[in-house]
């Protein structure tokens, strides 16, 4: 035991010293939280839109300036005919036009369907239904005050929504959590794909071997260094999530870092594996690209895993970081505990134990 905790604190000493190697682990990852937390939202705001107005009446203007009333939309330019709409949405100087027609008013009183014409850019889709739902929610409160208004009766059924765990329904809410995982992963792998490949690189991994230390001893020496830094990590990214962007962590904190514990292990197997077979810093660096682009696209950070194909649903179940984002997630918003979160620690610890398994394999090979 003494042996290996020499070999751990040799390993955070040649981790540590670099002073660009320190900005690398703490200052970049803040930098990706904040740019992320800020800039990945799926919120609209201040979309450029061009009004239509055949109407010009007290009731179109009304609809118009409910439209720009709102902190989604910001006008654009205003058209007097239609023959500018195709290029104004072409060069993408508006995503909206909102078109209303010249009998606008006097199919309202005359207790008639008004229709108004929302013309978007569909070029990016999930954006396009965005701005949709706002116009339609602004045009469904237009109608409802207008017949209120005149005594009208109202809709048979009236829609009351109530989003749960989020009630304001702000994306920060549901993206920085996730970045909690995300960047967990990234800081470990990169220490741990780093850590053999280093000293193969500086020609000391073979002195390393001479040693009394065994390869068991090397490989929990090689591996304890990162798990402590990537829990390290997730703590200073929690607290930035709680207490920089005011995300409620609502659930058990301990079974939380439960979670964590085990993905961190999960991905230091992964790490391990990528040392093992790599000759240099630059292939470890590149396995470890290589194994973060397809984990992160398949572990529902933007898009829900339940909207894939079932063949690559199957697949996402041997990624952890798909099971440390419902972990993450839960116990920020939905206040999970260890009987909600049961479900998810099982599965990471064994992958943990299967990724571990291999790395002691790949390892031992190279190394007779």
């Amino acid at each position: 035991m003494a042996r290996i905790i020499a070999l751990i604190i040799k390993e955070l000493q040649a981790i540590l010293r670099d002073r660009r190697g320190r900005v690398v682990l703490f200052a970049a990852p803040l930098i990706q939280l904040m740019v992320f937390g800020y800039a990945a939202t799926f919120d609209l705001n201040r979309v450029p839109v061009a009004i239509y107005n055949q109407d010009g009446s007290q009731a179109s203007r009304e609809l118009v300036a409910r439209f720009l009333g709102a902190p989604t939309f910001e006008l654009a330019d205003t058209l007097h005919s239609d023959h500018r709409i195709d290029a104004l949405i072409d060069s993408r100087a508006v995503q909206m036009v909102l078109v209303i027609g010249r009998h606008f008013t006097r199919d309202l009183l005359s207790g008639r369907a008004a229709p108004v014409q929302v013309i978007v850019d569909g070029r990016n889709s999930n954006t396009a239904l965005i701005i949709v739902g706002y116009a339609n929610t602004i045009l469904t409160r237009f109608g409802d005050d207008w017949r209120a208004a005149r005594g009208g009766r109202g809709p048979p059924a009236h829609l009351v929504m109530r989003a749960r765990y989020n009630p304001a329904l702000r994306s920060q809410w549901f993206v920085v959590p996730g970045i909690v995982a995300l960047l967990t992963q990234v800081v470990t792998l990169v220490v741990i794909g780093l850590s053999v490949a280093r000293e193969r690189e500086a020609g000391t991994f073979d002195q390393l071997l001479v040693t009394p230390l065994t390869q068991l001893d090397i490989l929990i020496g090689k591996s304890v260094p990162g798990l402590l830094i990537g829990m390290v990590e997730a703590t200073v990214i929690i607290l930035a999530a709680v207490f920089w962007f005011h995300v409620p962590l609502r659930g058990n904190i301990v079974a939380l870092y439960v979670g964590l514990l085990l993905f961190v292990t999960a991905v230091t197997g992964v790490g391990l594996a990528i040392s093992a077979v790599s000759a240099t810093q630059q292939q470890a660096l590149l396995g470890a690209f290589l194994f973060m682009v397809p984990s992160v696209i398949l572990s529902g950070f933007a898009t829900p895993i339940a909207n894939m194909p079932l063949w690559v649903e199957r697949i996402t179940l041997v990624n952890p970081l798909r099971y440390m984002l419902v972990i993450v997630r839960g116990a920020f918003l939905q206040g999970a505990g260890f009987g909600t979160l049961a479900g998810q620690f099982w599965p990471m610890a064994a992958i943990g134990a299967v990724n571990l398994g291999l790395a002691a394999w790949l390892f031992r090979k190279r190394t007779t």
